[in-house]
């Protein structure tokens, strides 16, 4: 043990002084591991705070919602056409079913109307701006950075109110002092009651609450467009995520009851869950995940090779020296180990450099689009680093293991 020992120390400071002595050659050597290992990390960082985005994104609507509406939002084998030609789910179908509907926790129709919102000299374009009821804060884990939701007797009676979104609100009022001031949607003028706190889930575009607006369900088709045109969604909550199936059961049997369907024939509704969309978005990060590995894959594998190139390079040079070891008793696993040493070093001395750059590139990007910079990406730098440095190194440790004393002294 104490032989093997020193031998690895012997080995860690002969590769110490020959990576010492060619500063350059170790220098641009690194620089395809550093370019790898920075995608790696890069990759890795970028993928985790999408994903985080994402999932923030469908915790602040609910995990246990449903959501009762004409489309059907992932399902590709009912054609467009046919769900373009169903019937309008309108707010009198909402109350038929909220009248028979005995399971959710609770339930709310909304609406929804692209528009312009100004303030003064500010304006903000292609807010979707949400027609509700006051019961819609209850199907959502949505908070408040300042204000309330509208209640009740504003909800019933249409009143001029309206609640924003953080990034709406930003953009508005720069200063603060959003609540109370009016706000201008197509001309008319809502009091703002209240501003969103940031759910920060960039990756929903425009259906992140902090790119919305929030008003009375009447005045959206008083103001932007007819009942007629407009289908509405509900939005219904599950006590708990144990309760989804037997929720969505009961709306199946209560809104096929209330749009008169008869017994043979299908439904013109769809019932969307979040289960669908968290599908849909695992399937959209698995891809780039898949083209990123790639990408790095290739990166890593032209830094192994120019690595492995360098060290043959450097067994080459060092012909004599492996015979004079070699001569004085240095075994195959010395030199094995020397070389291999050597090889695992320049690798990991260029994964810290690149998990330095990824990080750096991180949170520069990060101001951008979300990021997220966890502990396992430092580990896979350091891991991918050595075992990069292990596999390419150990063609040339070998060849240099190998070399027959006699001939590599007389080596010039």
């Amino acid at each position: 043990m104490k032989n093997y020992l020193f031998e690895l120390k012997e080995g860690l400071l002969i590769s110490l002084r020959a990576i010492r002595a060619n500063k350059v050659r170790a220098v641009l050597t690194t620089l395809g591991i550093v370019i790898g290992i920075a995608s790696v990390v890069l990759m890795s960082t970028a993928i985790k705070g999408i994903d985080n985005a994402f999932q923030t994104g469908v915790a602040s609507l609910g995990s246990d919602n449903l959501y009762i509406d004409k489309w059907e939002w992932f399902n590709n084998d009912i054609p467009f056409w046919q769900m373009r030609n169903r019937r309008n789910i309108t707010l009198a179908d909402y109350k038929r079913y909220k009248e028979l509907a005995k399971l959710p926790a609770a339930s709310a129709p909304t609406v929804w109307s692209n528009q312009t919102i100004k303030y003064k000299e500010h304006s903000v374009e292609f807010i979707l701006v949400q027609g509700t009821t006051d019961k819609y804060i209850n199907t959502t884990n949505l908070n408040f950075s300042e204000g309330r939701f509208f209640n009740e007797i504003e909800s019933n009676g249409g009143r001029e109110v309206c609640v924003l979104g953080s990034e709406v609100a930003k953009k508005l009022f720069p200063h603060g002092g959003a609540i109370d001031s009016e706000v201008k949607i197509k001309g008319h003028k809502f009091k703002v009651i209240g501003v969103l706190a940031e759910q920060g889930s960039w990756v929903m575009g425009n259906f992140n609450p902090d790119n919305q607006a929030f008003i009375p369900i009447q005045n959206v088709f008083k103001y932007f467009q007819s009942q007629n045109f407009r289908s509405v969604t509900f939005n219904v909550r599950a006590p708990n995520s144990q309760t989804v199936d037997a929720v969505k059961e009961e709306a199946v049997g209560i809104m096929r009851r209330v749009r008169g369907l008869k017994y043979n024939e299908e439904n013109d509704f769809s019932i969307n869950q979040q289960e669908a969309l968290l599908k849909t978005i695992n399937q959209t990060v698995g891809v780039i995940q898949i083209a990123g590995l790639f990408i790095t894959g290739l990166s890593l594998f032209v830094g192994a090779i120019g690595i492995m190139n360098i060290m043959f390079v450097s067994v080459k040079e060092r012909t004599r020296e492996i015979g004079i070891r070699k001569a004085i008793g240095a075994k195959r696993r010395s030199i094995l180990g020397q070389f291999i040493t050597e090889s695992a070093i320049i690798c990991l001395i260029g994964g810290m450099i690149g998990l330095v750059i990824a990080i750096i590139l991180s949170l520069i990007i990060n101001q951008f689009l979300p990021t997220s910079v966890q502990a396992d990406a430092f580990i896979l730098a350091i891991v991918i680093s050595i075992l990069t440095g292990v596999l390419s190194g150990f063609a040339p440790a070998y060849t240099a293991a190998k070399l027959d004393p006699v001939e590599a002294l007389r080596y010039e």
